[in-house]
């Protein structure tokens, strides 16, 4: 017989009708009930087993134990479900050893731990939920973009361009550590590498994407990048996923709408598709704001904050706007800034976050940032001082999506590069872009798991991607 998956037997209103499923022992109780799980939602299914099945076989049904069961879809007689499946024969598929099996659910594991068997924090109800919700903000991007007519490009994991201008990359190359061949000067000689040149994994696909905008007009990509950050905060990971469009003929203001719809299209979706899910998540940070402080608990639950954001228009501020509301602040006054505040700084999570959560309380997209904290793509601001950037705060994390317009004019453009010792003769190939029927032209980022960890609630970027990379774990 077929399997039947489990989501679509519980979304069914109808009984008296042979299946079969498979799935994982969630839980085994009276030697007759068994909770089974196959990963299609977060319901579990309710097996009934006959009282006189044999012991040998009830012993191997354990927590995490996989089966197969053939029988009868019924109407369930007991309370918490309104179907079950009431067994003719079940078959073992994989034994697990309840003394070994990492989880177990007379112990609740921590996130922590749970960090430590990423191969198995799959099976558990918090992860399980956001996994399922992790495809769906996938499928929703792809749709966004889809829809309006925008191409998807596949730019390169392996580069020999830097295109944030920070260093901090990791190489890629087959020459031998411990004898490299070296030129004249005794530095490594990259001609005899696999490229022939240095190479790095790629930090953004940006660069890439304006060369498709450039002919295509509207383009975007989404895949991995690579940070070489010696950072174990919270919110940042060594591989994270990146979205980057990039559509000719935008401008700033362009822009910033692009973005707004796009993050408001995912939040609708996910409340859509994953009401399950977001429901469970709710409840579990519900239950978890109740063991902090009064004056440490958020001030929405995380459904409420999703249609809150998704039902009010993103609050518009530039830089130097933002700094006076700093220093203006509470907060500032009474010293309880970690870092300073004043007009050229980069603005920090804290700084991000009492703008969003203390002040505006909502979404806030913050423009016109100083020229030398910025990339030299950014298209100059007539001030002198100031670029075309962008940045969107999010409540609960900052920065969730970074742009600009981008300089478009070559002679800005090169100036810039020789200002930042960015090798132009490296990059000719962009430059290309400015010489030869250049047109004004505007994108942004939006780092993925960040996306996932505001939807899902989550407060660890390592606990929404399946398995994190970060300093000195590069473990599965």
């Amino acid at each position: 017989m077929k399997r039947t998956k489990i989501k679509d037997i519980l979304l069914n209103d109808s009984f008296d009708y042979k299946v079969n499923v498979k799935g994982w022992v969630r839980s085994f109780r009276n030697n007759q009930f068994v909770a089974l799980n196959d990963g299609s939602c977060m319901g579990n299914l309710q097996i009934v087993i006959e009282l006189n099945t044999d012991e040998t076989l009830l012993k191997r049904i354990t927590n995490g134990a996989s089966i197969s069961v053939d029988g009868m879809v019924v109407q369930s007689q007991g309370k918490g479900q309104k179907v079950e499946v009431k067994a003719d024969s079940i078959e073992i598929l994989g034994d697990c050893d309840p003394e070994k099996f990492p989880l177990q659910l007379k112990n609740k594991p921590s996130l922590e731990y749970l960090r430590e068997v990423a191969h198995l924090r799959f099976r558990t109800n918090t992860f399980s939920a956001i996994f399922r919700l992790r495809h769906s903000l996938a499928y929703a991007i792809h749709k966004f973009f889809n829809d309006r007519g925008f191409v998807y490009l596949h730019t390169p994991i392996i580069t020999a361009s830097d295109a944030e201008g920070a260093g901090e990359m990791f190489r890629v190359s087959t020459l031998p550590f411990e004898n490299p061949p070296r030129d004249e000067d005794g530095g490594v000689n990259y001609k005899e590498d696999f490229f022939g040149r240095c190479t790095n994994l790629t930090v953004s696909g940006q660069l890439e994407a304006e060369l498709g905008a450039m002919a295509l007009s509207e383009v975007y990509t989404f895949g991995p990048t690579f940070r070489a950050e010696n950072s174990n905060t919270p919110r940042h990971l060594a591989e994270f996923w990146m979205i980057e469009p990039e559509v000719a003929f935008n401008d700033i203001y362009d822009n910033m709408d692009l973005a707004e719809d796009l993050l408001k299209y995912v939040i609708e979706y996910s409340l859509a598709h994953n009401k399950e899910d977001l429901d469970f998540l709710n409840q579990r940070l519900i239950e978890e704001e109740k063991l902090k402080p009064m004056n440490e608990r958020s001030e929405m639950a995380l459904i409420e904050k999703l249609e809150f954001v998704l039902h009010n228009k993103f609050e518009r501020i530039t830089y130097t706007e933002a700094i006076n509301i700093l220093l203006e602040s509470p907060a500032y006054k009474k010293k309880k800034f970690q870092y300073d505040v004043k007009w050229g700084i980069d603005l920090q999570s804290e700084h991000e976050r009492y703008l969003v959560e203390k002040h505006f309380k909502k979404p806030v997209i913050v423009t016109g940032y100083p020229k030398d904290i910025k990339a030299f793509y950014m298209r100059q601001n007539d001030d002198g001082k100031t670029v075309a950037a962008m940045d969107i705060l999010a409540p609960g994390i900052g920065e969730i999506v970074g742009g600009s317009q981008r300089e478009e004019r070559l002679d800005k453009l090169t100036e810039r590069m020789h200002e930042m010792h960015i090798p132009t003769d490296e990059m000719y190939w962009y430059l290309d872009t400015r010489r030869f029927g250049a047109v004004p032209h505007a994108g942004f980022g939006l780092g993925f798991e960040r996306l996932v960890l505001f939807i899902t609630g989550m407060t660890n970027i390592r606990d929404v991607i399946p398995f994190p990379r970060t300093p000195k774990n590069a473990d599965f």
